[in-house]
């Protein structure tokens, strides 16, 4: 993989990582058709820790003051008892930062136990274009149907622990490519009654725990692999993951204006589009439904 390839790569990544598109169907596609062969599952991982910091970085208020809460009651400073401490003191008003972090934390749960049984899956099988094709199509009707569907009412000071489960749920349906990670997080949203903007800012904090787990985890892994045969090198990968930080952040910015406004129809009709473009890709033998290995 050339430099001129990361940088695209980059590019691509940071452009679909916040939207309901699905990233990882992008670099699995984008990979193919510029020649350098699937990048692979941990070259995902890792260029999404670019995007990730950049959640960081946008939210970086919203972080701080949810993290200072949660220590706080943590630490017994609303009362030394159990529901104190989660953030829920008796006779006061709950602490939603504080139960923020909680539910965070619960609603990471499905993605690491799922990631961690079907990692095999979902490094290879998981890869295949028609199955990406079933997932893009499939899901754009879905979150069609859900933003039509969804009352768009409740505000994130609403989030239940039930909700929070539900939440991390539909946000472990992005293991498979096409789904979309923010897809998930805000089609469930949705059917749950959730405005589109408390959806999606929802699924910006809720992938922080996941995404920098499974980058990490996938950057010690492939730490003595870099440059071998079907492995990017290190060099392209850091330069994709930089490249991916600055889009994303642009990208966070517009979108979270966009959703305040408007539908996620076009994001639907993207999805059925790109599908349909796979399907003719395929048929006409411009790309294998099997993933080749990507150059180093």
């Amino acid at each position: 993989m050339g430099a001129g390839e990361a940088i695209f790569l980059g590019l691509v990544q940071g452009l679909t990582e916040f939207l309901p598109v699905s990233s990882s169907a992008h670099l699995r596609i984008v990979g193919d058709l510029l020649g350098s062969g699937d990048p692979g599952a941990a070259f995902t991982a890792i260029t999404q820790l670019g995007t990730e910091t950049a959640v960081l970085l946008y939210f970086r208020r919203d972080i701080a003051r949810i993290c200072t809460a949660w220590w706080q009651s943590v630490r017994g400073d609303r009362g030394a008892d159990l529901r104190a401490r989660l953030g829920m003191p008796a006779g006061e008003r709950a602490d939603h930062d504080a139960l923020m972090a909680w539910f965070i934390a619960l609603g990471s749960v499905p993605i690491v136990v799922l990631g961690l049984l079907f990692q095999d899956t979902i490094e290879h099988a998981f890869r295949n274009l028609w199955l990406i094709v079933l997932t893009l199509a499939g899901f754009a009707l879905v979150l069609g149907w859900a933003d039509r569907r969804g009352a768009h009412r409740r505000t994130l000071d609403e989030l239940t622990p039930r909700d929070a489960v539900k939440f991390g749920l539909w946000q472990a349906l992005a293991l498979i490519p096409g789904v979309s990670r923010s897809g998930g997080t805000i089609t469930g949203g949705l059917l749950m009654g959730y405005t589109r903007e408390a959806a999606a800012r929802y699924s910006f904090l809720l992938a922080i725990p996941a995404v920098f787990g499974s980058g990490l985890f996938q950057l010690a892994k492939s730490a003595g692999d870099f440059g071998e045969a079907g492995t990017p090198g290190f060099g392209p990968t850091l330069l994709a993951t930089l490249v991916a930080f600055v889009v994303g952040y642009l990208v966070i910015i517009v979108f979270l204006k966009i959703v305040s406004t408007f539908s996620y129809t076009p994001f639907v009709v993207y999805r059925l589009g790109l599908a349909a473009l796979v399907v003719i890709l395929l048929a006409t033998g411009v790309l294998d439904a099997m993933p080749a290995t990507a150059a180093p």
